[in-house]
């Protein structure tokens, strides 16, 4: 076997690792909330999320990096662990991945007689009125710069030379897991333009209207914290990218 896999399958395994992500997080919150009696709540769609991160990072991380999102392959180039000039196309898979993952979903769901994508908001994610909570822009704008960063940051600590070996995965699942307790009831939490993307296009006029923040706010926290890691943290001992960071 290649040491080194190819373009083509590193674009596979982002777009499987990003097509489990939504399909795993926006399909806990869209199929497994409603129910009042056993439904998993805001704290089962946070797991989720956690979950699908952990499990597809080590299922395919070693072969792509395990980005999954567009932010984090800013953050990763912007910090120099990750080429620019492959930016472009790792980041329009991952956004197909996500809409295929939303197509997908919406499949599923309208299996239940009455279901309504645009009535139920399916997941995706809003400011205002379509905020979980009613919070305002700003506070939505805010979350989601930092909460980004915080994630990229995370990543890049995680995946350094000088943090465990192996573990990488572990931190990062946890962390998203933690972001979304944190953020699910103000943005309904998106850190991630595709996750963002792929369920918005379906659930309406109002959501696709709302989707430039969680476009525009995701990526500005993952060059925050990929321009201002080494600055922060510093690394003299060398970085590497997930599937290095996973060698044990």
């Amino acid at each position: 076997m290649a040491d080194t896999p190819s373009t083509s399958k590193k674009l596979a395994a982002e777009f499987l690792g990003t097509f489990v992500l939504v399909f795993g997080g926006c399909g806990t919150a869209v199929l497994a909330t409603t129910n009042s009696e056993v439904g998993v709540g805001w704290l089962g769609v946070a797991f989720a999320f956690g979950l699908t991160v952990l499990t597809m990072a080590y299922a395919v991380g070693h072969i792509s990096g395990g980005h999954f999102n567009p932010a984090v392959t800013l953050g990763a180039a912007a910090c120099g662990r990750f080429a620019w000039k492959d930016t472009p196309t790792y980041i329009i898979t991952q956004v197909v991945a996500g809409v295929s993952a939303g197509a997908v979903l919406l499949v599923i769901a309208n299996g239940l007689d009455g279901f309504s994508a645009v009535d139920s908001g399916f997941a995706s994610n809003g400011y205002g009125d379509r905020s979980p909570m009613g919070y305002d822009l700003l506070a939505c704008l805010v979350i989601e710069v930092l909460l980004t960063a915080v994630f990229l940051w995370v990543i890049l600590g995680a995946t350094d030379t000088r943090a465990p070996k192996g573990l990488a995965p572990l931190a990062i699942g946890l962390s998203l897991t933690l972001i979304h307790l944190i953020s699910i009831p103000v943005t309904n939490t998106s850190v991630n333009p595709a996750r963002s993307i792929g369920v918005g296009l379906f659930a309406g006029s109002d959501a696709i209207a709302q989707l430039w923040l969680f476009i525009l706010a995701p990526v500005v926290g993952g060059l925050v914290a990929g321009f201002s890691y080494a600055f922060l943290l510093g690394e003299e001992a060398g970085t590497v990218g997930l599937p290095e960071a996973m060698e044990t």
